[in-house]
């Protein structure tokens, strides 16, 4: 049984993580801000601790001593993770976090980095919004890596010190690089929830011209992609995606098929940045070929439950006004 710790237990990607490497057998141990239930019949040792308090991750990590360790914790609040200054305390987080783990014996890291480490100019929008985009597939070893945002740049400066750090202590570090995931749980003002929970509200709702092409995941596997890197010996970067580019438009309409009111849809009404890039969309030929993982969960099927999802959530909110149950 191997001792794994999981930071960002609680959040959209971690608590799709958890019952997964229960199953396989691990000791898990889940790390969040505020205490958690047990749940999954107690099996999960729940911690509390505030990752930006160096002081405390380390002593928490002394006193686990995980063998392995899953760092799916960042600052991602939507609108804002892009530019936060908060990202470099995160970066000294993370560093510390690693420190700490190296210094526990730990034998293998698995860290989630992201697709804005790679270098989107060459991608970037045609001046013609109409136009026909462009591929771009993003590969681990070809693609450069150069971060248009602070957000890519931390992440991209967490990997080179902690792949420096580990690899001169005999350490094992994968870095997950994540696309766009979408499912239940997820920040309700990102894409996928923010037009579904209109719809669902039968209110008007702006969108753009949906050319843009996406790699979309669900966070299940997104989270048993990220299982399945922890658990092979693979190193360095791997692309958590699909493969396969989507556009965003096609996406939007399947969520109206789901949640009804295509005809609220407003089309065009919010503007695409001339540097927004086309295509967004992973090589994934280290997932499938070097960890032997490939998404299980259609794009339709994932749509279809996460709008369910959240119309379940929907109708246990009162409306304005009312009594509370």
């Amino acid at each position: 049984m191997t001792r794994v710790l999981v930071t960002g237990a609680s959040g959209f990607l971690g608590r799709q993580a958890l019952p997964l490497l229960l199953a396989h057998g691990h000791e898990v141990h889940a790390l969040a801000r505020r205490r958690q239930t047990a749940g999954a019949d107690g099996k999960i040792v729940w911690h509390e601790a505030d990752l930006l308090d160096a002081g405390a991750s380390a002593e928490l990590v002394r006193a686990i001593r995980p063998e392995q360790l899953l760092h799916l914790a960042w600052g991602v609040e939507p609108g804002r993770f892009w530019t936060s200054t908060e990202n470099v305390r995160w970066v000294e987080a993370s560093l510390a976090l690693m420190r700490a783990f190296v210094a526990a014996d730990g034998r293998r890291a698995v860290f989630a980095g992201t697709c804005a480490e790679y270098e989107w100019t060459s991608s970037a929008g045609p001046a013609d919004p109409n136009a026909e985009p462009r591929e771009w597939r993003m590969r681990e070893r070809a693609t450069p890596i150069v971060p248009a945002t602070l957000y890519g740049a931390c992440k991209h400066a967490t990997h080179l010190v902690a792949a420096k750090l580990a690899a001169q202590s005999g350490v094992q570090l994968g870095w997950g690089r994540v696309f766009y995931l979408y499912g239940p749980h997820e920040q309700q003002a990102r894409l996928v929830p923010a037009i579904a929970t209109s719809l669902l509200r039968a209110e008007p709702t702006d969108t753009s011209n949906g050319r843009q092409r996406r790699d979309f995941m669900h966070v299940a596997d997104v989270a048993a992609a990220f299982v399945a890197l922890l658990e092979s010996e693979v190193d360095g970067p791997v692309n958590i995606a699909t493969g396969e580019a989507v556009e965003v438009g096609e996406v939007v309409r399947m969520i109206a098929t789901n949640a009804g009111g295509e005809e609220l849809l407003r089309w065009g009404a919010i503007a695409r940045s001339p540097s927004e890039p086309d295509t967004i969309v992973a090589d994934v030929s280290r997932l499938r070929d070097e960890v032997g993982f490939v998404a299980q969960i259609g794009l339709a099927d994932g749509l279809r439950e996460t709008v369910e999802w959240w119309r379940r959530q929907l109708a246990d909110v009162p409306p304005p006004g009312a009594s509370p149950r």
